[in-house]
């Protein structure tokens, strides 16, 4: 649950704009990293101090600045302070808990997304949330953590493959959203594979642990509605923004990463009804299986009942039972009972009881 709830504790009192890191605790090293490029010029370099990236604003060539790392506040602060940066913006830089949204400044767009993870040790899903800021000519990316889906993103910048070199900034900021999007297939695919599993162990041989990890599927497929379902805004917020610095050039490819967003919402869908439909067969199978149990004991008891009576009967210390003398007594009562049970059986079988 602690995935689901917002950690606002730390904010609690504060006035708006402070900076306040609201989010996992980490002692790693903020990383960043810069590619500065336009259709025949390209330039990489990993920077030591933030000032270091801030020659390239000026510059007429398009800048992306990769922030790893958004637990150092003071980073934060002296990008905010040289790019004219509203102190709201980067309080949701942050606070990582923040819902996917895309807001318009004068100057620039901000967008916060959640790029998503399948974690195959803990077959979980993992979150981390990626600001944007896309001015005319930077885009600055803040992540919580290294790692990331961007990497067919850098290739295509150092080879000059495609069209992303002779594009601008928010031709860039696109294809980093539509990495993120595109990933959100490979994990509804991982939960996908996850959820045949648990249907093969449901309807073969439902057990506790089937239900533990229905209740799994549902809060991994709860959390990941909370991060997708938000993201259509995003995408057509985008795609009609009415800022300068996206070009009619560019939104047709925004208007695919809405598409992307609809399928992945479909998907998303689909794969809740799969799991609710899951939970309710479960239940069905538990009460099948104690139908049949009761069943089972009712015929039992009910087939004893007249052996009983009979039992009973010449159980009893009546001095006059005529009998209790019979050399064939014995038998005889035991055979009424074999031919009473086998008569029952029949019955029962003929009705479809059994």
């Amino acid at each position: 649950m602690a995935r689901l709830a917002n950690r606002m504790s730390k904010k609690a009192g504060l006035p708006p704009g402070t900076l306040v890191h609201v989010g996992l605790k980490t002692d790693e090293v903020v990383s960043i990293t810069v590619m500065d490029y336009s259709e025949g010029e390209f330039q990489e370099k990993r920077v030591e101090k933030v000032e270091e990236c801030f020659p390239f604003k000026d510059k007429p060539t398009v800048t992306w600045i990769n922030v790893d790392g958004v637990h150092q506040v003071d980073i934060i602060e002296k990008i905010g302070k040289e790019y004219d940066i509203h102190p709201l913006v980067l309080e949701d830089i942050l606070h990582t808990d923040q819902r996917p949204k895309l807001e318009e400044f004068e100057n620039f767009i901000f967008v916060v997304l959640k790029m998503l993870n399948w974690d195959d040790e803990n077959e979980a899903v993992q979150a981390e949330q990626i600001s944007l800021l896309v001015g005319p000519n930077f885009v600055i990316s803040f992540q919580e953590r290294p790692g990331d889906v961007f990497d067919s993103i850098r290739d295509r910048l150092r080879q000059a493959k495609g069209r992303i070199r002779k594009m601008g900034a928010d031709y860039l900021a696109y294809s980093l959203v539509d990495a993120i999007v595109d990933n959100y297939f490979a994990v509804l695919e991982k939960l996908g594979d996850r959820i045949e599993l648990v249907q093969e162990a449901l309807v073969s041989d439902p057990t506790r642990e089937t239900l533990h990890a229905i209740q799994q599927l549902k809060r991994e497929l709860l959390f990941l509605r909370k991060s997708v379902w938000p993201l259509r805004e995003v995408a057509s917020g985008f795609e009609r923004s009415e800022s300068p610095i996206v070009c009619d050039a560019t939104r047709i490819y925004l208007r695919d990463v809405y598409d992307h967003t609809i399928q992945v919402i479909d998907a998303l869908e689909t794969c809740r009804d799969m799991v609710s439909g899951m939970l309710d067969i479960y239940l069905s199978s538990i009460s099948n299986k104690m139908n049949e149990v009761m069943k089972t004991l009712t015929i039992i008891a009910t087939i004893f009942i007249p052996l009983t009576f009979v039992a009973g009967l010449y159980g009893m210390n009546f001095e006059f039972m005529p009998e209790l003398h019979w050399r064939l007594a014995y038998p005889l009562v035991l055979l009424v009972m074999v031919v009473i049970g086998i008569i029952m059986l029949f019955y029962f079988r003929r009705k479809r009881w059994l």
